[in-house]
C-alpha cells in the first residue's frame, strides 16, 4: 500500500506570507505558460512591484522568499557564474530560478478553479461523443490490419481517445452537478426562468438527442473490440512512449500497461457497465431526462401560478368598481 507523505510544497498555499509566495509563484507559472523557465530576482521585483498591493515590497524580502520557496521545493535556484558586470555583483550570489512541476500543476489548478469561481462549469457537448466514437473506429480499423502503423501514431490516436474521454467525464459530470446546485434550484423556480426555459430545454433535447445518436454505436464498438490485438496495440504506444528520452527514472513497461489497461477499462465502463453497476452513459442519458421533466413541471407551475394572480387581479378590479 502507498504511504502518503505531507506534501511540503503545497505550503505556500496558507502560509502567513501567503500573499507573497502566491504572487512570486504566480508569475512564475504565467512565464512557464509563455516557455521561459529561468526567471532572475530583478525582473521579479519589478513585476511584483507594479501591484498595488506590493509597492512596498523590498529586494531583502523577495530574496527572503525566493529561499523559503526553494526549501518548499517549489522554486529551484541555479547560481550564474558569468554575468557578472561589477566586482560587487561578482562577490554577491547571483540566481536564477525555475519553478518545479508541483508548483506548476498547483497554479494551474488554480486558475482554472478561479475561472470558475465557487459554482461548477461544465456542458453537454454532443460533438465530444462524436469525436470519440470516431477516434475509436480509427482505431478499430488499425486492430484489423495485419501490422500496425509507427509506434507515435498509435501512440497520438490513443492519446486523442483519452483526451475526448476526460473531456466527456469532466465536462458531463460538473454539468449535471451544476443543474443540481442550491443556485440553479433557486433560479429554476423564479419567474424570470420563463425567459430562459425554452431555451436550456432545447439545449438539454438536443443533447439527447445526439447522444442516442453515437452511444449505440459507441457501445457496439467497444463490445467488438478484440481484447488480444488491443493489447499489442497498446504495446507499440509504449514502444513510443520508452522512446521518448527523459532524465527521471523511466517507467517499467509492466506499469505502463498496468495504467493503460486500468484507463481502457474505465473507458468501457463508463459506456458499458459491468456486473456491480449501471453505466455512465445510461445514467446520464436517465438524469438529463429527468432534468427536462423537472423543468417542465416547474415551468407548469410558474404558468399555473401567474394565471392565478392575473384571474384574482381581475376580481380585485371588480371588486373596487363596485
Amino acid at each position: 500500500m502507498q504511504t502518503y507523505k505531507k506534501v511540503v510544497e503545497a505550503s505556500y498555499l496558507t502560509a502567513e506570507k501567503a500573499w507573497s509566495y502566491r504572487a512570486i509563484l504566480r508569475y512564475f507559472y504565467i512565464q512557464h505558460e509563455r516557455m521561459r523557465e529561468f526567471l532572475f530576482p530583478e525582473e521579479i521585483l519589478t513585476y511584483l512591484k507594479e501591484s498595488t498591493d506590493l509597492k512596498d515590497y523590498t529586494e531583502e524580502q523577495l530574496h527572503q522568499d525566493l529561499d523559503q520557496l526553494v526549501k518548499w521545493n517549489n522554486l529551484l535556484a541555479r547560481q550564474e557564474m558569468g554575468r557578472a558586470h561589477t566586482i560587487e555583483e561578482f562577490k554577491k550570489k547571483r540566481f536564477r530560478y525555475q519553478c518545479t512541476p508541483y508548483t506548476v500543476e498547483f497554479e494551474r489548478m488554480l486558475v482554472e478553479m478561479e475561472k470558475g469561481g465557487d459554482v461548477f462549469g461544465g456542458s453537454l457537448e454532443k460533438k465530444e461523443f462524436e469525436r470519440l466514437y470516431q477516434s475509436l473506429v480509427e482505431l478499430e480499423k488499425m486492430l484489423q490490419q495485419s501490422f500496425f502503423p509507427a509506434a507515435d501514431e498509435c501512440s497520438q490516436l490513443w492519446n486523442d481517445i483519452f483526451t475526448y474521454f476526460r473531456s466527456i467525464t469532466k465536462n458531463t459530470s460538473d454539468y449535471i452537478v451544476h443543474i443540481n446546485s442550491e443556485q440553479a434550484e433557486e433560479r429554476i423556480h423564479t419567474e424570470a426562468f420563463l425567459v430562459f426555459k425554452d431555451q436550456f430545454t432545447t439545449y438539454l433535447r438536443d443533447f439527447i438527442v445526439g447522444l442516442q445518436h453515437t452511444a449505440q454505436k459507441t457501445q457496439q464498438l467497444l463490445r467488438t473490440i478484440d481484447k488480444e490485438k488491443l493489447y499489442a496495440f497498446m504495446q507499440q504506444v509504449i514502444v513510443h512512449q520508452q522512446h521518448v528520452p527523459r532524465f527521471e527514472d523511466v517507467t517499467e513497461d509492466e506499469a505502463l500497461m498496468e495504467d493503460m489497461e486500468g484507463k481502457w477499462q474505465t473507458l468501457t465502463i463508463w459506456f458499458l457497465g459491468d456486473a456491480y453497476r449501471e453505466s455512465e452513459l445510461d445514467s446520464l442519458q436517465t438524469r438529463t431526462n429527468e432534468q427536462i421533466r423537472r423543468i417542465t413541471r416547474v415551468v407548469q407551475r410558474l404558468g399555473e401560478r401567474r394565471h392565478y394572480f392575473r384571474s384574482r387581479k381581475k376580481d380585485y378590479l371588480h371588486l373596487a368598481i363596485y
